[in-house]
């Protein structure tokens, strides 16, 4: 007993209160060395300093009391590690949310996305396409969930079944995807093999909803957004931006629109170009579908 800290005496060296320290003994995260039977009193270890002020420091990340509870387990490197994977979590969120306040300053001043030359608006021309998809309805909330899962789906059967992919993926939303509207959104993913993909389409189409379909070729009005401008519903600022551009360049739709997602998300960092919101538009000499 004459080498531990009283709780007193354990809050004035690591700065936590004795409110904190009960809190923390408990969510497991900092356990007392011994509690006194007759008095409850907490006794801690001199070398519990040093972890209760890692403790310390992670809450002043905003790390949850669960994850600090988990990452104090860890051996140093793996330690390490959770923290840089935190933080890689924050900056993500902080990076939706600079994009958000840009889309919001824009959307409350009345002034268009492409005054101050956010969005950079081009036409690129595409093939005709042989694709798997999945068709859903579907609310914004339950959107990105529902894409990653269908692409792990699509992607797989390219890959393994239907000759590989042979461009990136992408979403076509035939009507709009938002909190009070559920689209239909469709994910599609292009392959190789056109009879392997009608035939693996064939045996799973009524449990997912797949199609195996072609895609015609179109030319595309698109501009290019990091994964930070992915995020609902400061992507709707890239949508005007195009849609403006069509309206100034006199431009007709030709179809609906769309995001291709040309490179890896897991491995893409906030600021990293994603995707591509897309809308065919007319070329000359074809006619617009209704």
């Amino acid at each position: 007993m004459d080498e531990l800290l009283s709780i007193g005496a354990f809050a004035a060296r690591t700065r936590l209160s004795a409110k904190a320290l009960r809190l923390y003994d408990r969510q497991g995260l900092l356990p007392p060395a011994h509690v006194d039977a007759a008095t409850g009193y907490r006794y801690y270890r001199p070398e519990q300093v040093e972890q209760a002020r890692t403790v310390v420091l992670l809450r002043r990340l905003d790390m949850p009391l669960a994850d600090i509870a988990a990452l104090v387990g860890l051996d140093g490197e793996r330690a390490a590690e959770a923290v840089g994977e935190h933080w890689a979590r924050i900056e993500e969120r902080f990076a939706a949310q600079r994009t958000l306040v840009d889309y919001l300053r824009g959307r409350l001043s009345r002034r268009s996305p492409t005054v101050y030359g956010t969005f950079d608006v081009r036409t690129i021309d595409v093939p005709e396409m042989f694709v798997l998809s999945e068709r859903r309805h579907v609310f914004t909330d339950a959107l990105p969930a529902w894409i990653d899962a269908s692409l792990g789906r699509l992607e797989k059967a390219a890959a393994k079944l239907c000759g590989g992919g042979t461009e990136a993926p992408f979403v076509v939303y035939h009507a709009e995807v938002t909190e009070d509207s559920d689209g239909p959104a469709e994910v599609c993913v292009p392959v190789a093999d056109p009879a392997a993909a009608r035939e693996w389409a064939a045996g799973h189409g009524r449990q997912w909803g797949v199609r195996a379909r072609v895609e015609p070729a179109a030319r595309l009005a698109y501009t290019r957004i990091t994964k930070a401008q992915v995020v609902y519903p400061q992507i709707i600022a890239a949508y005007d931006a195009v849609e403006e551009w069509l309206a100034r360049e006199g431009l007709a739709q030709a179809g609906a629109c769309r995001e291709v997602y040309f490179t890896d998300w897991g491995t893409a960092g906030p600021e990293d170009q994603v995707c591509d919101v897309a809308y065919p538009v007319a070329r000359p000499g074809v006619a617009v579908s209704e």
